[in-house]
């Protein structure tokens, strides 16, 4: 306790920094959550610019696409090209060292 401070105004620091905390907590989550709303309206928008809206008469429109589950793979034609690397003689030794290391401890 500061020997110069009243009670009361330790009491009304701790309740001020509880109340600044509380406040920057809750301003994260609601900038988080309109940027989970508005990513999900700009999403929503292109889903139906893209395979149009139903229920208006028109002909069965192909399904929207479910969502990926996982990262699709980046190798093959698609992906990136892969980087090959020339190592010399110690630069291999000391890999191959660093890998044992690696494998022995798991």
């Amino acid at each position: 306790m500061l020997p110069s401070v009243s009670i009361l105004q330790q009491i009304g620091l701790g309740v001020l920094l509880t109340v600044a905390v509380v406040w920057a907590v809750v301003l994260i989550r609601l900038l988080r959550y309109g940027r989970y709303e508005t990513t999900m309206r700009q999403d929503w928008r292109e889903m139906r610019a893209r395979y149009g809206e139903r229920g208006r008469g028109q002909e069965e429109l192909p399904a929207v696409p479910e969502l990926l589950g996982t990262v699709p793979r980046q190798t093959g034609p698609a992906g990136p090209p892969a980087e090959c690397v020339q190592l010399t003689a110690e630069e291999r030794e000391a890999f191959e060292g660093l890998v044992r290391q690696l494998t022995s401890r798991s």
